[in-house]
């Protein structure tokens, strides 16, 4: 590895499962980071990147992101963060190693591949592939194979002389041991932990071993070993599971390994298996300790799990850092374990471990947007082992958490692609009309809307709210929240007048059926007020923004999200009544506060910010106003995309702040770019670009009229 880093190229790491790719990754990265920071030595950042994703990978990187400092990077904006963090990497004069490991897609992540730019940082990863996408570009590919004999008989000495079991390596017997785990450095790991916690001699671990292989015929059959390693992982497994079995007391060691068994390989919190969804599934799942007791099943406290997780650490079979960090399990170990799983038992298991990551999912993700995205990936990973035994009786709440994560992290394209997949299991699994099916429909309605896909929303709504009136009836809750999308999708479209006539329905409906203070009725004036501002009648929509507001503030808070936002459609209600100073202070006062609360680049802080910056054109601070568009549509482009509407808006905004400053040919070119980009997405009939349309015909007479004066 030390000739491709010599030439400055970055290193992968390939081979097939078991053979020690990532442990070999850890171990340079660790001998690196330790290093003196002198000449070239020596690390400044080290980031490790569980890569089996984009999703992990861009959540890596935003995180990174945010632990420097880099200017920009908002826990509310992955994404953008992400793309942050590769340009810093790109520019830095620090010293830096990116690791990206188990790498399963080389495609996928080849857009986040760190570009080494100054020469000061390389990427080590990790992967089973030899795809050519993981050697061009100046990356080294390197195979790491089985240990020869001599690698075999160094790794255990070395290891037995670390632990003070010294007497335990027999030079006679090594190979013979090495030869029946197949050379394979997990394998022989198993083996290890076994010999120092047992103290067998070599002799007698082989035959233990061999004895295991005649149970190997039930659990795992050689024609379902392909790669040729699970017969000797699954063996050492055996033996180092009697041997827990044997010192474990509290009898949950074997329930515990078959739970994790199912997370993924790279990590999981380990405060799952403390949650009370996964205390309440050990209680039954753990073995009685006599026969007649079979149906007593006396409660589960924290301190026996701790205790059996202890001795599943003790014998290699799972892996933790430190007591805050992920735990992981190899993923051929983990194929192994759930060899052993009782006929039957894995949906149950399924299910308790999907109760426990719901349980532990953060209230607040922007507060911790790290642990939801380690949720995020042992769901997918979870599905994908057990399905359909979270799509059946009923699709379980995990699987629609995913989703609102995925859009609460701003991580548009990943919610759709993931929602489109979520609404063909649900329609297959349980047919069309279940109501787990509706739900994964609505999904994907917002997700449409989030990611700017206005005219798929809208025609994915219609259908939503049509299969609603039918299945659940027209005065059902979740009818009534489905009308209320289809308004928001009509506006969105620039369908004004149905937006207004299905708002004014639902708001009546809601009061009726739901009261006038619940949460949905208020969504629903909120809603209706947009329909009034858009339909021209200024007041009716100011008086409702105010009623709003008083009620989200005695409801709510008036720090919650929802009552920040309401205060800003107050804002620009105010400005359309032409009260401007009242705007202006309003304004002010929410940017102030989303900044505080939800962060500066979360959505609605960009949105507060752009109407500040028209309520600062309208009381004549042109160059104030100036300076917001500018940032708006840098960080609207960074956040949302280039064609994203909110983005098109700001550019739109941003074209009258060049007007107001007398830049009229900035102002002409931004209008026709504007113009064309709404034409192209929203239709040539869409208000916002009839609106756009007569802002261009402003621009076209401001410059005319320019070069009049200039001529004269």
């Amino acid at each position: 590895m030390r000739a491709p880093r010599e030439q400055g190229s970055d290193v992968v790491l390939s081979g097939p499962g078991g053979v020690g790719k990532s442990q070999l990754a850890a171990s340079l990265a660790r001998e690196l980071r330790d290093q003196e920071r002198s000449g070239g030595a020596g690390l400044d950042v080290l980031v490790w990147v569980r890569a089996t994703g984009t999703d992990q990978v861009i959540s890596a990187y935003a995180e990174a992101a945010g632990q420097l400092h880099i200017p920009g990077a908002s826990t509310d904006d992955e994404d953008g963060s992400a793309r942050l963090f590769l340009r810093w990497l790109a520019a830095t004069e620090r010293r830096w190693l990116v690791v990206l490991d188990d790498i399963t897609d080389p495609a996928a992540v080849q857009e986040w591949w760190p570009d080494s730019g100054a020469g000061r940082g390389w990427v080590l990863a990790t992967s089973r592939r030899e795809d050519a996408q993981l050697t061009g570009g100046r990356r080294a590919l390197v195979r790491i194979g089985l240990y020869t004999d001599a690698e075999s008989r160094a790794y255990l000495k070395r290891r037995l002389n670390d632990a003070g079991h010294a007497r335990l390596y027999d030079p006679d017997q090594a190979d013979e041991m090495a030869a029946e785990l197949g050379h394979l450095p997990l394998a022989l790991g198993h083996a290890a932990a076994y010999l120092i916690n047992k103290r067998p001699t070599m002799a007698d671990y082989v035959t233990l071993l061999r004895d295991a292989g005649g149970r190997l015929g039930d659990l795992l059959p050689a024609g379902a070993d392909t790669e040729g390693y699970g017969r000797p992982v699954t063996a050492s497994l055996l033996l180092s599971l009697d041997a827990v079995e044997e010192a474990d007391s509290s009898r949950l060691a074997r329930p515990l390994l078959h739970l994790a068994s199912l997370m993924d390989p790279l990590g999981h919190p380990g405060p799952l298996w403390t949650t009370p969804e996964a205390l309440d599934y050990l209680r039954t799942a753990r073995p009685p300790q006599r026969r007649r007791l079979r149906k007593h099943h006396p409660p589960v406290v924290e301190t026996e799990v701790h205790s059996a997780l202890e001795r599943l650490r003790t014998y290699a079979l799972i892996i933790q850092d430190s007591a805050t960090a992920p735990m992981r399990m190899h993923a051929l170990t983990a194929r192994a374990v759930r060899e052993t799983l009782p006929r039957g038992t894995l949906p149950g298991a399924a299910r308790a471990g999907a109760d426990a990551i719901t349980s532990l999912w953060p209230h607040h993700e922007h507060e911790e947007r790290e642990l939801a995205a380690l949720l995020r990936a042992n769901v997918v990973h979870l599905d994908q082992l057990t399905r359909p035994a979270l799509w059946q009786p009923e699709t379980h709440p995990c699987i629609y958490q995913v989703s609102h994560s995925l859009t609460e992290a701003g991580l548009n394209h990943q919610a759709i692609e993931y929602d489109e997949t979520t609404v063909r299991l649900t329609s297959v699994t349980l047919g069309p009309d279940h109501p787990d099916s509706l739900a994964a429909r609505n999904n994907l309605v917002v997700s449409y809307s989030a990611g700017g896909r206005i005219q798929d929303a809208l025609a994915l709504a219609e259908r939503v709210v049509t299969d609603r009136e039918r299945i659940q009836g027209p005065d059902h809750p979740v009818t009534l929240t489905a009308r209320n999308n289809l308004a928001a999708s009509y506006g969105a479209a620039g369908r004004i007048q149905d937006a207004l006539a299905l708002a004014e329905r639902v708001v009546t409906d809601q009061e009726r059926i739901q009261g006038p203070d619940h949460p949905d009725t208020l969504t629903a004036r909120t809603n209706l007020a947009a329909s009034y501002s858009a339909a021209g009648r200024i007041q009716d929509a100011l008086a409702l923004r105010e009623r709003v507001v008083t009620d989200r503030e005695r409801i709510q808070g008036p720090d919650h999200p929802d009552t920040l936002t309401a205060r800003t459609n107050l804002a620009a209600s105010y400005s359309a009544a032409g009260r401007a100073q009242d705007a202006l202070a309003l304004a002010d006062r929410v940017v102030t506060d989303q900044e505080r609360i939800q962060g500066p680049d979360h959505p609605d802080t960009l949105t507060a910010r752009s109407l500040l910056g028209v309520c600062y054109l309208a009381v004549g601070r042109a160059q104030d106003a100036l300076a917001i568009a500018e940032r708006v549509v840098t960080d609207r482009e960074r956040i949302l995309g280039v064609d994203h509407p909110d983005t098109i808006r700001a550019r739109g905004n941003l074209g009258i702040s060049y007007r107001s400053v007398e830049r009229f040919q900035d102002a002409l070119k931004l209008s026709e770019r504007v113009h064309s980009d709404l034409e192209r997405i929203l239709g040539p009939d869409h208000p916002a670009a009839l609106r756009a349309l007569s802002n261009l015909d402003n621009a076209r007479r401001a410059v005319a009229e320019a070069a009049h004066d200039r001529d004269n």
